[in-house]
């Protein structure tokens, strides 16, 4: 960012030439450099969640430069609050100030720049997990792939999944990348993410979910009509069943108490390893994750599918499976998507929140040193037990903050 006092020491575009001639220099350089920390001030306490709030805003134009204009984000503040968002979108203040912002779907999309992040960052993530599935799962005995018994095995269906999630954040980088709704809830409750971006965010998940499976239906239909026959829509554990392409299904012979098991399981595997990934004084990793995070998204997802994937498909993530799961049932796979292994549709959603609540929970009271409910007295309860006093805490704190982004 430059000083006001950048400029020549004279000339028209001077701003020391407005100065009276008979005043000392050394008060015209504090006077600048005082303006200079004022403006600085307004930029050493950006926003944590917004990627580009540390870009400086203009502080000065020369006069034989284009007039600077006015952020269009700026003037969308209002209708960013009422859907839960920051105020101002994460977005180069280059672009922000471009004449296309003007535009009528530039508008759109400066307000629901989050949302759409989200969206298809989730959409990616299913796209190529729903995709492995279909592929190697409808080619099985196709003789003319490499090895005579069709195309991938089930190692292939956990590199899809780690590929999909490594670039699903990718895309969405700019909302924060969460791409599960209760990875999403276990940062509003133990890393202050503003709660009301929760609704906005898990609907954009879920419709991510949601069209993606669609694509993968609509590119593979032809090899589905090929597998289980023409109009043919079966769930497992029937003999050709091709709905397990889109959502989860557990094996026949797994109790109702060993299904909750595995999907709490690897959801808590999978909300630990976050945290610690993200834990900036931890020291195993870089500050953050940084770079690298997205990479160790993708070994941990293909690490959960090859060690704990076979028993219940680990779902581990609301939008992956009951999005896919409700297409499934409208394009004809009728309501035993809902009934099969004694109505287990629930149990992706429950355990996901549960297991991804009890991973964070258990990250924060044994390795993690920062602020979190866990470090408070009595770990946290009183804000599940006494909710008002939990809001009125983070009000206070944002207040000594002045970080108006972090209002609940």
């Amino acid at each position: 960012m430059s000083s006001p006092s950048s400029g020549p020491a004279s000339g028209p575009t001077s701003h020391a030439s407005t100065e009276p001639l008979n005043q000392p220099m050394n008060q015209v350089l504090a006077h600048h450099h005082l303006a200079t920390i004022s403006t600085q001030q307004e930029e050493d306490f950006p926003h944590q969640d917004n990627p580009h709030s540390h870009i400086p805003e203009a502080t000065s134009i020369a006069h034989d430069e284009k007039p600077w204009r006015k952020r269009t984000s700026s003037r969308l503040q209002g209708a960013r609050t009422r859907l839960g968002l920051h105020p101002t979108a994460p977005i180069e203040e280059e672009h922000d100030s471009a004449e296309h912002q003007e535009l009528l779907w530039s508008k759109i999309r400066l307000i629901l720049r989050e949302p759409l992040a989200e969206f298809f960052g989730v959409f990616i993530l299913v796209l190529f997990g729903d995709g492995s599935v279909a592929q190697v799962q409808l080619s099985v005995g196709q003789t003319t792939a490499p090895g005579g018994n069709g195309f991938g095995n089930y190692q292939s269906i956990s590199w899809g999944w780690g590929l999909g999630t490594m670039l699903g954040i990718y895309v969405a980088g700019d909302s924060g990348a969460y791409l599960n709704p209760a990875i999403t809830f276990a940062n509003c409750y133990f890393r202050q993410l503003p709660w009301r971006r929760f609704p906005m965010y898990f609907a954009a998940q879920f419709l991510g979910g949601f069209a993606a499976s669609g694509v993968v239906y609509a590119n593979y239909i032809n090899a589905i009509d090929n597998v289980e026959g023409y109009g043919v829509r079966t769930v497992p554990p029937a003999p050709n069943a091709t709905a397990g392409i889109f959502c989860t299904y557990p094996q026949p012979f797994l109790t109702k108490a060993s299904q909750c098991m595995s999907e709490f399981i690897t959801s808590t595997i999978l909300m630990f390893v976050i945290f610690a990934l993200k834990d900036e004084g931890h020291n195993g990793v870089s500050k953050g994750g940084g770079n690298w995070f997205p990479l160790a998204l993708f070994f941990l997802i293909f690490g959960l599918g090859a060690c704990f994937g076979w028993e219940t498909g680990y779902a581990i993530n609301t939008a992956r499976d009951f999005g896919p799961r409700l297409m499934s049932y409208i394009v004809g796979y009728g309501t035993e998507v809902w009934s099969a292994g004694g109505y287990y549709f629930w149990i992706p959603i429950a355990m996901s929140f549960a297991g991804c609540f009890f991973g964070a929970f258990l990250y924060d009271l044994a390795i993690y040193t920062g602020p979190s409910p866990v470090n408070t007295p009595w770990m946290g309860l009183k804000q599940i037990f006494r909710p008002d006093l939990a809001v009125k805490a983070r009000v206070k704190r944002n207040r000594e903050f002045s970080d108006p982004d972090r209002m609940v």
